[in-house]
């Protein structure tokens, strides 16, 4: 009797033994089932904007890099350089784990307004937005505008696919064109759109005067 007494015993503890068991090994793939694919993933579009001086560059400095998932809107930014010390450092990517954006190019170009001082608009040029399946970003511009002469402009274009649109708004403080300094703005709740066909420029001429600029961007897919 007391050997059967200790099987039972035995045999009560491996039974529960094993239903834990059980109960692992289903949290388990329950886990694996629930994660989701990168594969599937939308693409997201990043801003890099930071200052490298006298608080001039207002928005997500901290983190200075954010994401946002496609069709939403990036967090706004504002550029309000002027004679304090220093510029906003600016920068986008493009994430696209599962390649739904293949053979799509886009750039962004920094450069000096004709007759303007071209020391307010560094590392001038075409730079392209980089479109990647890991989180990256271009060639950083730098934003310095101030009283001297003149403004830069910012142009964004895109080519490869007719079916993807860039939307840029920009606008002044109060949704206006704040004096002067935010060349080719829209109203607030405006917008104006990149495609194929189409490239947009906005110009940043912030100085002295009272007020900055409002930049944000969406991208999506035309139907």
């Amino acid at each position: 009797m007391r050997k059967l007494k200790l099987g039972s015993r035995s045999a009560r503890r491996a039974a529960v033994l094993a239903v834990g068991l059980l109960m692992v090994s289903g949290l388990s793939a329950t886990s694996a089932d629930a994660a989701p694919s990168s594969a599937n993933a939308a693409p997201e579009l990043g801003v890099r904007f930071y200052p490298d001086g006298d608080g001039q560059c207002d928005g997500p400095t901290n983190p200075p890099e954010r994401w946002v998932t496609a069709p939403d809107w990036t967090s706004t930014i504002r550029l309000d350089t002027d004679n304090r010390a220093g510029g906003c450092q600016l920068a986008f990517g493009i994430y696209d784990p599962s390649n739904t954006l293949a053979g799509l190019n886009v750039t962004y170009t920094w450069m000096v307004e004709p007759g303007s001082d071209e020391t307010q608009c560094e590392n001038e040029g075409p730079h392209t937005i980089p479109i990647k399946t890991f989180k990256t970003f271009g060639d950083s511009i730098r934003v310095d505008t101030d009283n001297r002469a003149g403004w830069c402009n910012l142009t964004f274009a895109l080519s490869g696919r007719s079916d993807i649109r860039l939307d840029v708004q920009w606008y002044g403080d109060g949704g206006r064109d704040a004096s002067g300094q935010c060349r080719g703005y829209i109203p607030q709740g405006g917008w104006d759109t990149v495609d194929e066909t189409k490239s947009v420029t906005v110009g940043d001429d912030t100085d002295g005067r009272a007020g900055g600029c409002y930049l944000s961007l969406r991208l999506s897919r035309s139907f």
